[in-house]
């Protein structure tokens, strides 16, 4: 059978799409799985802040327990480091030796952007010496940059910066990271916090079949727009033989895994209360199996974004957590009209995040407000 035919397979409808990809997400119901298992099962969690790691694992996981997670990166069984589509994630150990490589092509197409501004500088030797910075003691991007300039005073401080990011593997130390701990972004090498440099490139077909195992499924542009990588499709061809096809409502083919799970399109949902930047808003080309169109781009503002909540399994809404040395508040915003089952169900969540380990114990409240234009 052709490829050409194999794209005409079964049709996988949007609320068949999201029940898969909940399923996949550990979204469908919490697991007992281990943190670190967790992560190596989503291939990563969004890191570009420090609370947001925990909050997808609350969602996630029963019994989570931030001190546990925490004492992994403490531990350095867990690290911070740029990886898919040029933005901070938390990998296990393994999983960022393996991945970072995989990526890099990505980071030399980003760093091909600020060419301009290092004119006259040998990237072998700024690599070199960044290394050495580094590895002498952590530093932040700030003092990365001077320490650059000096050796070339004319190239831009900026895209000095990002040619030592974009370069180098490098990780942010504890104790940023860590639960209610503050600490700047401070970096060194990967393979210097590690202390070893045992870990084997990521290959790429496997690569994909655990994406479909987190994501699927999927796409080639799903893939590519997960990984920030291009030209993947003679990948997926490859693997094709050993994967099941169907189509989305639009005609797009998809690739799954024969003994994936994908439950029936009317599965219950529960709600649940992701953090901004959730893997399960940012890793598909399209979107809406889990956003509805008439949301799109309605929890963005700039380079901002708000933590979301699912209502069915769709996104409802936008929440804020305000915590204080005498309280805290959760509010809701709806972008529609919530039943009183589905508030009951937001509620049960709130309560959950507020009085459990994530919470400070302190009094608190929870509150609902209609986005305006909703």
């Amino acid at each position: 059978m052709t490829a050409a035919k194999k794209a005409q397979g079964p049709v996988l409808t949007t609320r068949a799409l999201n029940r898969a990809t909940l399923e996949r997400q550990l979204l469908l119901r919490r697991h007992t799985m281990k943190p670190a298992d967790a992560v190596a099962h989503l291939l990563g969690l969004q890191a570009q802040n420090v609370k947001p790691p925990y909050y997808a694992l609350a969602a996630r996981l029963d019994g989570f327990e931030p001190e546990e997670f925490s004492a992994l990166m403490a531990s350095r069984e867990l690290v911070r480091i740029v990886t898919m589509r040029s933005t901070i994630h938390t990998h296990t150990a393994d999983d960022a030796l393996a991945l970072r490589g995989l990526v890099q092509p990505a980071r030399t197409r980003e760093l091909n952007m600020f060419r301009k501004g290092l004119a006259g500088v040998d990237l072998d030797q700024l690599v070199v010496r960044a290394k050495e910075l580094v590895e002498e003691r952590p530093r932040t991007l700030k003092e990365i940059r001077e320490a650059l300039l000096e050796r070339w005073p004319d190239a831009d401080p900026q895209a000095l910066g990002i040619a030592a990011r974009c370069s180098l593997p490098l990780v942010q130390v504890t104790p940023r990271g860590l639960w209610r701990q503050s600490g700047q972004v401070s970096l060194t090498t990967l393979t210097h916090w590690l202390g070893r440099d045992d870990g084997q490139e990521a290959v790429p077909d496997e690569t994909v079949l655990r994406y479909l195992a987190a994501f699927g499924p999927a796409s080639v542009k799903d893939f590519q727009t997960w990984a920030g990588l291009t030209r993947m499709r003679e990948v997926f061809e490859r693997l094709r033989p050993g994967l099941l096809t169907f189509r989305d409502e639009h005609g797009v083919e998809l690739f799954d895994l024969p003994d994936a799970p994908r439950p029936d399109a009317d599965t219950p949902a529960p709600a649940r209360l992701l953090p901004e930047f959730d893997n399960l808003l940012l890793s598909h080309a399209d979107r809406t199996r889990v956003v509805p169109p008439e949301y799109k781009g309605r929890t963005w503002l700039g380079n901002f974004a708000w933590s979301v909540f699912l209502v069915d399994g769709f996104l409802a809404g936008v929440w804020k957590l305000a915590e204080d040395k005498e309280s805290s508040t959760i509010t809701f915003e709806t972008f529609g009209k919530l039943t009183k089952a589905q508030r009951t169900e937001l509620d049960a969540e709130a309560v959950r995040l507020l009085e459990g380990p994530l919470g400070t114990g302190l009094p608190y409240d929870i509150r609902y407000e209609k986005v305006v234009g909703a």
